[in-house]
């Protein structure tokens, strides 16, 4: 090894960071609940110094325990099974309990278990369900799509029976739009679609679903290069929008079981550009199952409305309408449930709005405003749970802690007069999930640098019952430090801004760093997390820092999370890619204060959105970002998906130019760029890519290019090679020290938390 070569140990102690390592250094860092029943007990797992394990819990009575002894768990469905079974590390994540038995699905089989004497035997009355199937509520039906129309299956008696047959390959009941569907994903999965767009009424009589019409939508295109055959190279055709171009449709249809009829809404198709709305809960059915409540928007989304469908008759009327300057939401992040709650009966309703500068609850009564319930300066994020007959509701928001905007507290809100009441007591941030009766609430309270407190809390905020407490000594032992939580002011010199900032390993403040932008530009999501987690995009960073470099991440104005002038700020201004302007003012300030930062050594990189923020570093403050690698980048979002463009720059604009893509400032690079791309990338398309490197070439730029065959856009399959393709980037060309030769990063298993996703 040369003399200026990185040690393996360096890439050694950043494998152990990457997401599939993480939780075996931070133990009892993460429960979530899944409720039995009516929500009196859960049960979650928890990843522990022994492997994984299942914790059963009754608030009621303030216990915590096993949820079964999996020594003997173990032993016995090794018995039944003939398969060797490991009890800390068993086949299943999921578990149902019901009358003294757990059951579960493991080895392409469904198991039931007796725990009073640990015998397993194979379920043979149930099936393992298919991912492709929705069950009704009381499990005696099961609706599927079969070709492109409704079925339903009688799971007493398995009749099958179809709601339509009037179903084609371009007018589909249940169906995403093409657009929406990470088909090349699901393929090595082995699985041929997502599950079917419908939600069942609550009394299980009715399944309420949209015929999804993308006749008029044109076409994308992907070869695969590299089949899995080995054959001749595949054409893969599929509907796909881009700005300015016809959208998908939907049809609203509501369909009686036992009948076997259908009731059209009586109103025109609503747009569905990405994801069913079904998926996105912005539809849903009263809790009586007499009606159904959905938001609609027209294609500028200045228009937000609420509508309630009559399943009887299909007649449709407006409950509540909100215009905007700009763009009016149900709630800032696409990840979030609509801040939105119709009332029993109908009448009244608690609705978020913006429009007083910030995210706040609104109670309607047949139609008209009654009264505002939150306001000052901080956002609501989600109705935890509304309690009818005391008048209360149960929210989170964020901006109550005075030393970081992006905290969540839990608060009590009014719903005559308002009046909000901090329920938790202290300046942490708080990750709350509460059963439909509301009677408490798991809460896992954390912040950057503070490892996760779980516990089980009352309405009050008093704990019930403490369940666990994070333990990140391995990650300590592994060299890992926690990251500063920093604030600056962004570029406009007014406007605070915060970010997280990583040390290198090993740190000593008498060198000099090089320093890393890890940025994700939003504007639909925020790149930091406000808790112990650091999310997604967080481990990469943690990664990179124990490489040897310093790690910058901030969520500049354009992002959500706190008021709506800081998200509009990205409104027209889809090139400023997270604000850019202010991640330079950030480093430079941070450097003012802390020299070890060199930033004439300066690089980035980042994915998706991340990767078009980027190259367009590179190319907009090139005297600045020395090094990039972009990964899947969507580098001209004038022909990208219509959704992007058209939700948060506004209405399309085709003069847009530099506004929405890199290719127009591709003369204008001077550092070192790799670009990265799978070419069967159904989302962010590869000639998004190929565009920036068409103009790179007509500028006469010299540039580095990584196609990767056969993957999609989170590189499954690849995953690993590309991250090592990174690293080696990184400190070749901005540590400028050679990288360990030959070194090849583990293959990463499936996440479960990928598969949750797609089928939750």
């Amino acid at each position: 090894m040369s003399a200026d070569a990185l040690p393996t140990t360096a890439y050694d102690r950043a494998e152990r960071l990457l997401p599939h390592n993480r939780s075996r250094l931070a133990l009892r860092a993460r429960a979530k609940p899944v409720w039995i029943g009516g929500g009196e007990r859960f049960w979650y797992r928890v990843d522990t110094e022994r492997g994984g394990e299942f914790v059963l819990v009754d608030p009621a009575a303030g216990t915590r325990g096993p949820a079964f002894d999996p020594e003997r768990l173990a032993a016995a469905l090794a018995s039944a099974a003939g398969q060797p079974v490991q009890p800390y590390a068993l086949p299943f994540r999921a578990v149902e309990f019901a009358d003294g038995t757990v059951a579960f699905d493991a080895f392409d089989a469904r198991w039931t278990c007796r725990l009073a004497d640990y015998r397993c035997a194979r379920d043979e009355q149930h099936a393992k369900p298919s991912p492709l199937e929705v069950a009704s509520p009381d499990k005696k039906w099961a609706a599927f799509r079969r070709d492109h129309d409704l079925w339903v299956r009688s799971a007493e008696t398995g009749e099958e029976f179809a709601l339509t047959a009037d179903g084609t390959a371009d007018r589909t009941y249940a169906a995403h739009p093409d657009a929406g569907v990470p088909a090349q994903l699901l393929g090595k999965l082995g699985l041929p679609d997502l599950p079917p767009a419908l939600l069942w009424s609550p009394d299980s009589t009715r399944v309420l679903t949209h015929r999804t019409d993308q006749s008029d939508v044109a076409l994308m295109h992907l070869v695969e290069a590299v089949p899995p055959d080995g054959g001749r190279p595949r054409l893969r055709s599929y509907h796909y929008p881009i700005p300015g171009e016809q959208v998908t449709r939907g049809e609203w249809i509501v369909f009686d079981v036992a009948s076997r009829t259908a009731t059209p809404a009586k109103t025109d198709p609503f747009l569905l550009p990405y994801l069913s709305p079904l998926t996105l809960k912005k539809a849903w059915w009263a809790k009586d199952s007499a009606a159904v409540y959905y938001l609609d928007q027209p294609r500028d989304l200045r228009t937000l409305r609420l509508h309630e469908l009559d399943p009887a008759t299909g007649e449709v009327r407006t409950l509540i309408e909100e215009h905007g300057d700009t763009r009016v939401e149900a709630a800032q992040e696409i990840t979030q449930k609509p801040i939105v709650h119709v009332l029993a009966g109908g009448r009244e309703t608690l609705w978020y709005s913006q429009r007083d500068g910030w995210g706040h609850l609104y109670r309607y009564q047949d139609g008209a405003l009654v009264e505002q319930l939150t306001r000052g300066p901080f956002a609501v994020q989600e109705i935890v749970h509304v309690d009818e007959a005391e008048r209360v509701a149960y929210a989170v928001v964020s901006g109550l802690v005075q030393a970081d905007p992006y905290r969540r507290s839990l608060v009590r809100v009014g719903l005559d007069g308002g009046g909000t009441a901090k329920l938790t007591d202290d300046d942490l941030d708080h990750v709350i999930t509460a059963p439909e009766h509301g009677r408490w609430f798991v809460d896992s309270a954390s912040t950057v640098d503070t490892p996760p407190t779980i516990a089980v809390r009352d309405r009050g905020g008093a704990v019930l019952v403490e369940l666990e407490q994070a333990d990140i000594t391995p990650m300590l032992a592994a060299g890992w430090t926690p990251p500063e939580r920093v604030r600056t002011l962004a570029a406009d010199g007014v406007t605070e801004i915060y970010g997280v900032l990583y040390k290198p390993h090993g740190f000593d403040a008498a060198q000099r760093y090089p320093v890393i932008d890890h940025p994700y530009p939003g504007p639909q999501i925020h790149r930091v997390a406000a808790s112990f987690d650091p999310g997604a995009y967080g481990y990469d960073a943690e990664a990179v820092a124990a490489l040897g470099f310093a790690v910058l991440a901030v969520d500049g104005r354009g992002t959500p999370g706190r008021d709506k002038a800081f998200h509009d700020h990205a409104h027209r201004n889809m090139g400023s890619a997270g604000a850019l302007e202010d991640h330079v003012a950030a480093l430079r300030q941070l450097a003012e204060t802390r020299p070890w930062l060199d930033l004439d050594r300066v690089g980035v990189f980042g994915v998706s959105g991340g990767g078009f923020t980027t190259a367009r570093a590179l190319l907009a403050f090139p005297d600045f970002y020395k090094v990039g690698v972009a990964e899947a980048g969507n580098h001209d979002n004038r022909h990208y998906h219509a959704l992007w463009a058209e939700t948060y720059d506004g209405p399309f604009d085709p003069d847009a130019g530099a506004r929405l893509s890199n290719t127009e400032l591709a003369g204008n690079l001077v550092g070192k760029l790799l670009l990265v791309h799978g070419d069967m990338d159904d989302n962010v398309t590869p000639h998004l890519t190929m565009r920036l490197v068409d103009a790179l070439i007509a500028a006469n730029k010299d540039f580095d290019l990584l196609i990767v065959p056969g993957v999609e856009h989170s590189f499954l399959g690849r995953k690993s090679y590309v991250t090592r393709r990174r690293w080696d980037y990184l400190v070749r060309h901005l540590m400028h020290r050679e990288p360990p030769a030959g070194y090849r990063l583990a293959d990463a298993p499936l996440s479960p938390e990928l598969l949750e996703a797609l089928f939750s």
